[in-house]
């Protein structure tokens, strides 16, 4: 690879990690490793992408594989392999069959890239977080999970749809585990500065957080073949651009929480500053009673997956 241009590799082509790819390309962040287990298809999609190049002027090395040789002294990771989900299958559906892919990919990444930043797209997102967490041995800051990205850019978008403002104005919070039990928090949500509990009546405010939690599902459905892949992808790359930028950026993350929030030994989503070391702060915001047992309820979600994988 380029010397002083960064590293990021995508493991699993599929719809997420080619769209990633694509984000990063675009925006010149760094060079990027297509990896999937697929023979031609991070190979094709690479050689793809390289071709767009010279029609938007992105100059990044593009390099599909089968293997991880090619990933060595990678400065950002995202793992999206595993199966998706189809119509009528939970998260949790996924968890043996996901966890044994994100296990194998995770120790490969460890022995090429013991120095990487680990971010975990797979579902379920919280245990397979954990997973990867045990498998590769770093320590807590280098690995976490993309999900509090992703669900606070949708309820931002619902927020923006009912009061007809930019999206640009809108800051949403949503902590919890990735799934139906997450907590968005309409008190830390505002526009433009303004709490949305301000501009938005009750019933109103419940049924954009309900559409929130089954933001994935509401697309499942729609698609049939599939599911979501812009906004996933782009929520692993700004987090990515974080990291490589070293922004200092606060972002809502899973991460491994050790008392934080009262939750202990769990990867649940709660705001994190991203820097150039991964997760440089975790930041604990106060929160009402209703919130924190919401917020423990999500955790006890989580919990049950991480048991029965026993990590």
């Amino acid at each position: 690879m380029a010397a002083g241009r960064n590293k990021v590799t995508v493991v699993g082509a599929g719809n997420v990690g080619a769209t990633a790819a694509h984000w990063i390309a675009a925006k010149e962040l760094a060079d990027v490793v297509l990896v999937d287990i697929v023979e031609g298809t991070p190979q094709g999609k690479c050689l793809d992408l390289a071709q767009a190049a010279p029609i938007d002027g992105f100059d990044v090395k593009l390099v599909g594989t089968n293997g991880y040789e090619e990933t060595a002294n990678s400065d950002v990771v995202i793992i999206t392999a595993g199966l998706p989900r189809k119509p009528g299958m939970s998260r949790d559906d996924l968890l043996k069959t996901n966890s044994d892919i994100v296990g194998q990919v995770t120790e490969q990444v460890a022995k090429y890239s013991p120095n990487s930043i680990i971010i975990v797209v797979s579902n379920p997102l919280d245990a397979m977080a954990q997973v990867a967490f045990r498998r590769s041995g770093f320590p807590k800051n280098r690995v976490m999970g993309m999900a509090g990205v992703l669900d606070s850019a949708r309820m931002r978008c619902f927020v923006a749809e009912e009061l007809d403002v930019s999206v640009e104005n809108v800051t949403c919070f949503v902590l919890g585990g990735h799934g139906d039990t997450m907590v968005p928090l309409p008190r830390y949500s505002t526009v433009a500065g303004i709490p949305i509990t301000e501009l938005i009546a009750k019933d109103k405010l419940d049924a954009i957080i309900t559409r929130t939690a089954n933001g994935g599902a509401e697309i499942v459905g729609l698609l049939k073949t599939g599911s979501a892949y812009y906004a996933p992808s782009l929520g692993a790359v700004e987090m990515t651009e974080a990291i490589l930028k070293d922004k200092k950026k606060i972002l809502p993350c899973a991460v491994f929480l050790e008392g934080e929030y009262g939750v202990s030994n769990l990867f649940v989503g709660v705001p994190v500053k991203l820097g150039k070391n991964g997760i440089e702060q975790i930041i604990e915001i106060s929160l009402t009673n209703d919130e924190r047992t919401a917020l423990h309820k999500s955790a006890a979600a989580v919990q049950e997956l991480v048991d029965i994988l026993n990590v």
